[in-house]
């Protein structure tokens, strides 16, 4: 039987932010929008039995909206996620993105170089675009070889990548 899915949306300093979670881990994160409806339709696309529960996850919450605060927040192993599912390359990226520290920087080579797939920097970026759980999972933090800033798949795109770098950059 699989877990019932809630959600919860919530109000930071750069706008409402979304968590999807089971009742042991988060699914899924929508970085922050102003509009609310905006981020309750990429939250819940293909999540439809998800139900509304402001009190999800609260302790992330509040770590969640203390980042936006401009507070060092780190994200650790601590917050359970869910990444069953995926494939086993595509979970190893994720895993090896989540421990980049706040304020800290990689390219898609050197994360590759990490996973032993020295060739891998493209897929590195393309398991990255599809990352499920942006800021818990902090891709935002991985660059291209040049020092570019390279893609950013989330809503606000490239503009949205430099603004968490140098909100970052700023608190550190």
């Amino acid at each position: 039987m699989q877990e019932p899915i809630k959600y919860a949306i919530f109000p930071t300093k750069w706008g409402y932010f979304g968590l999807a979670a089971t009742p042991k881990a988060l699914l899924r994160t929508c970085l922050p929008s102003p509009g609310y409806e905006e981020i309750k339709a990429r939250l819940l696309k293909d999540l439809p039995a998800a139900r509304f529960d402001r009190t999800l996850f609260k302790p992330v919450q509040k770590r969640i909206c203390a980042y936006f605060d401009a507070e060092i927040i780190e994200f650790g192993p601590d917050i359970p996620l869910d990444l069953t599912g995926l494939t086993p390359f595509y979970a190893a990226v994720l895993t090896a993105c989540r421990q980049l520290q706040f304020g800290c920087t990689t390219t898609y080579g050197q994360l590759a170089k990490k996973l032993d797939r020295p060739a891998a920097a493209r897929a590195v970026a393309n398991a990255l675009a599809r990352n499920p759980l942006p800021l818990i999972i902090p891709c935002h933090r991985v660059l291209c070889a040049n020092g570019n800033l390279g893609g950013f798949s989330a809503p606000g795109g490239i503009e949205l990548k430099a603004r968490l770098l140098g909100h970052e950059r700023h608190i550190t």
